[in-house]
């Protein structure tokens, strides 16, 4: 159906062209009638594709189609968090001290939030040790329990002075 309008919309151009150069309004109606045929034709097409959804291929059969294998996330396959302890609240100020601190947190595989070492959440899960920075960097947040953010912050500040 596309290449029909394709052509239908090629030829509207064609006939464009003679309209505008001769002045004649023969090749100027011409040029409306293909374009308008067109605009039928696209019409008809999504009409058909709406009323008959096989009539449109999905993704799925895009997918076979090209031999690719589609691949929908299950329920299982997702982590489950509703252990997941609550993200800190940070303060702003905090926030920019620590954003250029290297100081190393802890992270869990799969887990969104970072931990001081000493978090009661962690509990003998095992950790990787990322500075506080990188871990900002890669999307996680500070742990409400241990509250990473506001520590650090506090040991930077009482360094400097």
């Amino acid at each position: 159906m596309l290449y029909i309008v394709l052509l239908l919309v090629l030829a509207a151009l064609g006939l464009l062209v003679p309209a505008l150069t001769t002045s004649s309004t023969v090749w100027a109606w011409s040029s409306v009638g293909a374009s308008t045929a067109a605009a039928v034709v696209l019409v008809a097409d999504w009409w058909l594709r709406r009323r008959d959804p096989a009539a449109s291929p999905t993704v799925d059969q895009h997918a076979v189609a090209d031999d690719q294998r589609v691949v929908t996330p299950s329920v299982a396959d997702t982590p489950v968090s509703s252990d997941e302890p609550p993200e800190e609240d940070t303060d702003a100020g905090d926030l920019l001290t620590v954003a250029d601190l290297a100081d190393e947190v802890r992270v869990l595989d799969e887990r969104p939030r970072y931990h001081l070492a000493a978090c009661s959440w962690l509990a003998g899960r095992p950790t990787l040790g990322l500075p506080v920075q990188e871990a900002r960097q890669l999307g996680f947040t500070p742990c409400g329990h241990c509250r990473p953010d506001s520590t650090l912050a506090s040991r930077h500040r009482a360094s400097q002075t």
